[in-house]
C-alpha cells in the first residue's frame, strides 16, 4: 500500500455473534472469600458486565461513534497503520499526534478529538485548534499485525514518518500516556527536529544512570517500587512470555475482558472501589471489543517483549529530552509522577500541572482537563 486509503469500521455480524456466543457459553468458577477485587477481577462484576454484554451492549453504536471521525490506513515502513486524522479549524492548526497505550486504544480519545480540532464549537478560540492524528499502535486494533514484536522506540520512528512523510506535517506535538508516553518521549529525543514539544500524562522513558538523590525523590522511588511489585504481574508475563498467555486469551472473550477490566478498575480514579464511578459498561466493552473484533490481544501484548528486547526504557547516559516537555500529573495515576526535581533531570520541563483528579486513562476520564492542559502547553511554547 503506497497511498493513504480511507477506512471505515464495519465488523461482520457473524463476528459479533461469535463473540456473544462465547460470552454466553462461559462456565463460571469460584473466587476466594475476601474484599471484592482483592484477588483480581471480581466474579460478581464480571457476571454483571457479561449480562449487559449479551443483552444491552450495542457495538454498532460504538462503531458509529468511531466512524464519525475520518480514518485512514497508510503503509509506513512496511506496516499498515490505521489512524484517525481530523484537521483543525482556522488557518494554522497545530499538528498533534496522540498515542495510546495498553490496554487502551484510539477509543480513549473520542471525547477529546472534536474539542481539540474545533475549539470554537465549545466556547474556545479558533487559534487554539489542533489537527489531530491518532494512530492505532502496530498490532493493536485496526493497524496491521507485525511479524515480530515492535517496541516503542521503533514505533516512534514509524509515527514520525507517518506524520512527516505521509501526512506532510514537518513539525508536530507528540502527546501520550502509557506506551504513548514512551513513544512520545522517543520522538522528542530521536526526532527532535520534527518535534515542537512533548506532552505527557505518564512518566515514561528515563535516563540511564540518573538516580533519586533527595529524600523526596527516594521516598517516591520506594513507593513506586512497591506499587509495581503489587500491580506488575501482567507486565512480567507480557514482557517475557506473551505467546503463552495468548492461547487462553485468544480463545476467551470473557478472559480478555477480565484481564483488561482489572486495569481500568485499578488504574482509574474510581470511588468506593466501584469501577462505574468513572467508566460506563459501554466504554469498557467498546474498548474490549476493539481487541476482540480485530483479534489483536496477542499482538498488542508483544510491545512489552519488544520493550525489553530493544531496551527502550532508558535514554543514553548523560542525555535528556531537550524538546519542550509539558507534564499533566493526574492525581490518581497508578504509578505517580516523581517529584519535578527528579523528572527535570531527564526532561526539559517547561510546563507542569498537578491535576485535581483523574487517573491513568486521562483523555477518557477527564477530557476537559486533558484538552485544556494541551492548549496551555501549546501557548507556553508558542506554537
Amino acid at each position: 500500500m503506497s497511498t493513504i486509503d480511507p477506512f471505515v469500521i464495519n465488523i461482520p455480524d457473524a463476528t459479533l455473534a461469535k463473540i456473544r456466543d462465547r460470552v454466553s457459553a462461559f462456565t463460571w468458577h469460584e473466587e476466594p472469600d475476601g474484599n471484592e477485587w482483592e484477588y483480581g477481577t471480581t466474579i460478581n462484576y464480571m457476571k454483571e458486565l457479561c449480562d449487559y454484554w449479551q443483552d444491552g451492549f450495542d457495538w454498532r453504536i460504538q462503531e458509529r461513534a468511531i466512524n464519525q471521525f475520518s480514518q485512514f490506513v497508510a503503509s509506513v515502513d512496511g506496516i499498515d497503520l490505521h489512524f484517525i486524522h481530523e484537521p483543525g479549524s482556522g488557518p494554522s492548526p497545530q499538528p498533534l499526534l496522540l498515542s495510546h497505550g495498553w490496554p487502551g486504544s484510539i477509543y480513549e480519545f473520542l471525547n477529546v478529538i472534536e474539542p481539540l480540532t474545533h475549539p470554537e464549537r465549545f466556547g474556545g478560540r479558533i487559534d487554539d485548534s489542533f489537527s489531530v492524528v491518532a494512530p492505532s499502535l502496530p498490532g493493536f486494533g485496526f493497524s496491521a499485525k507485525p511479524r515480530t514484536p515492535i517496541g516503542p522506540r521503533a514505533i516512534a520512528s514509524l509515527f514520525t514518518n507517518l506524520m512527516t512523510k505521509k501526512l506532510g506535517y514537518d513539525r508536530f506535538l507528540a502527546q501520550g500516556g502509557d506506551w504513548g508516553s514512551v513513544i512520545s518521549g522517543w520522538i522528542g529525543f530521536d526526532h527532535k527536529h520534527h518535534c515542537d514539544g512533548v506532552h505527557l500524562n505518564m512518566f515514561g522513558v528515563r535516563t540511564s544512570g540518573v538516580y533519586p538523590e533527595s529524600n523526596e525523590e527516594k521516598t517516591w522511588a520506594n513507593a513506586a517500587q512497591k506499587i509495581f511489585a503489587a500491580e506488575g504481574g501482567y507486565f512480567q508475563i507480557q514482557s517475557t512470555k506473551p505467546q503463552t498467555l495468548s492461547y487462553a486469551m485468544m480463545d476467551s472473550p470473557v478472559g480478555v475482558a477480565a484481564w483488561i477490566v482489572e486495569k481500568f478498575q485499578r488504574w482509574g480514579d474510581i470511588e468506593h472501589n466501584k469501577i462505574e464511578t468513572v467508566f460506563s459498561k459501554d466504554q469498557l466493552l467498546a474498548n474490549i471489543m476493539i481487541y476482540l473484533v480485530t483479534q489483536t490481544f496477542n499482538t498488542a501484548s508483544w510491545i512489552y517483549r519488544a520493550y525489553a528486547d530493544e531496551n527502550s526504557r532508558f535514554l543514553p547516559k548523560g542525555s535528556r529530552i531537550n524538546a519542550p516537555v509539558g507534564v499533566a500529573n493526574f492525581a490518581k495515576e497508578f504509578i505517580p509522577w516523581p517529584p519535578r526535581s527528579y523528572a527535570a533531570k531527564m526532561y526539559n520541563i517547561v510546563h507542569w500541572t498537578d491535576m485535581p483528579r483523574g487517573g491513568h486513562f486521562a483523555a477518557m476520564e477527564e477530557p476537559e482537563l486533558f484538552v485544556n492542559d494541551l492548549r496551555t502547553f501549546r501557548q507556553i511554547i508558542g506554537r
